[in-house]
């Protein structure tokens, strides 16, 4: 877990209810791969939507998460959602960054009121009253005004609002690739590095060489 720049805190992953837990997955992995501590917290909802689209048994949650996530080169640290005494319930305890993703309406209306609920949602609270990044990755269609002005909100706050918007220019050739899109655009707002997908322009260059 260290790298350039001296050893690395952690990142703070979110998984809720709005389905693309599969967007969530990624993200760990690949934060992990990358080296860095991962404090991981799922909402009940996100247990089940990761039961119902990833066939997860999530019977025992240790167990399950120990199968996906212990083999990587950084480690993981799972809250339960209602441990409100966790330690990134604080302010006092550091971490570099938040991620939600995917990031349910409900989830994203608690943050934008301020009603720090349950962990996640203090969690975010904290990451807005240290003026930590916070990135909240949407994933909802349509969305209606509430939905707008609670996004509106945040990106007024200083949050980074990624919604759940694959593109297509790279050729993806399967779900893998489009999944992984959205993941390292989620790393590049936090400027961490990644070779997650074929950049704009980078096709061309390397078919000139």
């Amino acid at each position: 877990m260290t790298s350039s720049e001296g050893k690395r805190k952690g990142i703070v992953v979110g998984i809720t209810g709005a389905s693309g837990s599969i967007y969530g997955v990624k993200l760990i992995q690949s934060l992990l791969q990358l080296g860095y501590t991962v404090h991981l917290v799922i909402t009940n909802a996100g247990w089940r939507v990761i039961k119902e689209e990833l066939g997860w048994n999530t019977s025992d949650r240790e167990a399950v998460l120990r199968e996906h996530f212990a083999d990587f080169a950084g480690q993981y640290v799972y809250h339960p959602i209602a441990d409100i005494g966790a330690s990134i319930a604080s302010g006092s305890y550091l971490v570099d960054s938040m991620i939600v993703m995917p990031c349910s309406m409900g989830t994203l209306s608690g943050i934008a009121h301020g009603t720090s609920d349950n962990l996640l949602t203090r969690a975010a609270d904290v990451m807005l009253k240290e003026g930590r990044p916070l990135v909240l990755v949407p994933r909802e269609t349509p969305l209606h005004a509430i939905h707008l002005e609670n996004m509106l909100k945040l990106a007024r706050l200083g949050v980074r609002i990624v919604p759940a918007m694959p593109a297509f220019y790279f050729s993806p050739q399967n779900i893998d690739d489009l999944v992984s899109f959205l993941v390292g655009k989620v790393l590049d707002s936090l400027r961490i590095e990644h070779n997650l997908f074929t950049r704009w322009g980078e096709q061309s260059e390397e078919q000139g060489q």
